[in-house]
């Protein structure tokens, strides 16, 4: 998944950046609710944990300085992307504040990684539909494991092709362009370009025979996992 984390402590940040990354997570971090305006905007992500209770760098008559905002203007510009509300606040009446501006789902700080893990999950498999199992052939992808199989056989794949194979599995069926994909696999400080993607793809093809499952390219438009016939 590729996610925006929005949060201004430092500290915080680097040990979520770092959790997140050790899952597989594609990370962009903002500090400011303007950091997090510009990403959002310019960037699509699977999933945003927002921190409520942040700064505004630009001035203090720049009218932001709550998350609330950063959220509400996402939403009223139709970006439905799931958002996993963090913060500090625990009063009723600011979860429902946050939950009234679009916010899917709200964890008080301070809260387990795992648990942060966890909703992420849950959400994203919501908005795209997806099970903690997907099948296809003998290919089977358990999200809660992080874990690909053939048949009862685990299938063991370096870090990008297991992220290449993750994104054409949620869910299989579905075209994913090279952009999308590539966007996916990226952050702003790496990036993956086409001839690398291509590799992990006949990469893939190769390690899938068998499987009941390929990759089938569409000229054009990009890539679809699909029963083989």
């Amino acid at each position: 998944m590729r996610i925006l984390l929005v949060e201004d402590d430092a500290v915080l940040r680097s040990v979520m950046l770092r959790s997140l990354g050790d899952a597989g997570h594609r990370v962009d971090v903002a500090a400011s609710v303007e950091e997090a305006e510009h990403l959002w905007r310019v960037q699509s992500f699977d999933a945003v944990l927002l921190d409520l209770n942040l700064p505004a760098t630009a001035s203090p008559t720049s009218g932001l300085g709550s998350g609330l905002t950063a959220l509400r203007h996402a939403r009223l510009r139709g970006d439905r992307t799931p958002v996993l509300v963090l913060t500090a606040r625990d009063r009723t009446e600011e979860r429902i504040a946050g939950l009234d501006a679009g916010a899917d789902d709200y964890l008080g700080k301070p809260f387990d990684l795992a648990e942060v893990e966890a909703r992420l999950r849950a959400l994203v498999r919501r908005a795209q539909g997806t099970e903690d199992i997907s099948t296809l052939g003998r290919l089977r992808l358990d999200r809660r494991a992080r874990r690909f199989g053939i048949g009862n056989v685990p299938l063991d794949l370096p870090a990008r092709e297991f992220e290449v194979l993750w994104e054409l599995m949620s869910p299989p069926g579905r075209t994913i362009s090279k952009r999308e994909l590539s966007d996916k696999l990226s952050s702003f400080d790496d990036s993956l370009g086409d001839n690398a993607l291509e590799a992990f793809i006949s990469r893939l093809r190769k390690k899938l025979v068998g499987s009941g499952a390929a990759i089938r390219t569409l000229r054009g438009i990009g890539y679809l996992l699909e029963a083989e016939v």
